[in-house]
């Protein structure tokens, strides 16, 4: 009895070390080199390449930063980061040396290195949509790969709404005043994915057009047949009007 309940606690044991300690990144994607564009008046800057996107973040009188995703679920989990940085007021840039990182099963911790400075890191990204849970609130910039848009709503969607559009160097960039709510939504659509959907459009509408005539002449070829049967019928009536009943001349 006793060596079962030992072998139960050590289970227990093992499952809680196991998330405590969590998944999160490891020691070589938080060394990663990567460049940053560390020039920004936002809170929080977003560059989105086409596999991935870059976070640079305004730090204030904050000593660590907590950085996780949902699933679909509303569950949380560690933030798969990678290169992370930290820039002191001063321009100085430091890596993942200077930082005291610990994960768990919900999220990952970054010590960071001052109180005030700027913080980066890079997070791959799922093709054509960046999903950012919004650690710090305020101001946001999100500038997209080039030869991309948010234009047309039936191929992109922007949440939360009441951002403003520019195009910087090419490349279409929206522009937050204050984001409050939780996340940070924008779903893209390649250039050359108008065209293609432009050409849908103009073979659907093309075949519906074609479908209407074909229906529209159909109908007209109906009507007139029922008026010639009609025809008949009239003119078969008259003739048996022309003369009395048979036994009655």
């Amino acid at each position: 009895m006793n060596r079962r309940l030992w072998a139960t606690l050590a289970v227990v044991a093992l499952i809680g070390i196991t998330g405590c300690l969590g998944g999160g990144p490891s020691e070589e994607d938080l060394g990663e080199n990567a460049t940053y564009d560390w020039e920004t008046n936002a809170n929080v800057s977003i560059n989105v390449t086409d596999d991935r996107y870059q976070a640079v973040y305004n730090v204030t009188n904050q000593t660590r930063m907590d950085v996780y995703r949902e699933d679909a679920l509303g569950s949380r989990e560690p933030l798969e980061i990678r290169a992370i940085q930290f820039r002191y007021t001063n321009g100085t840039v430091v890596n993942a040396s200077a930082f005291n990182v610990s994960s768990n099963n919900e999220r990952t911790r970054l010590g960071l290195p001052a109180e005030r400075g700027q913080l980066a890191f890079t997070v791959q990204q799922d093709n054509k949509e960046v999903l950012v849970q919004t650690f710090r609130k305020g101001s946001y910039n999100v500038t997209l790969p080039e030869g991309t848009g948010v234009g047309i709503p039936l191929l992109a969607r922007v949440s939360p709404g009441g951002f403003n559009e520019t195009t910087v160097d090419g490349r279409t960039r929206l522009q937050w005043n204050d984001v409050q709510s939780d996340t940070l939504v924008v779903q893209y659509y390649l250039d050359r994915d108008l065209l293609i959907f432009g050409g849908l459009f103009a073979i659907g509408l093309t075949a519906a057009i074609g479908g209407s005539l074909y229906y529209y002449r159909q109908i007209r070829t109906l009507r007139r047949k029922r008026e010639d049967v009609d025809a008949d019928v009239d003119i078969d009536i008259e003739d048996d009007d022309s003369g009395p009943p048979p036994g009655m001349g």
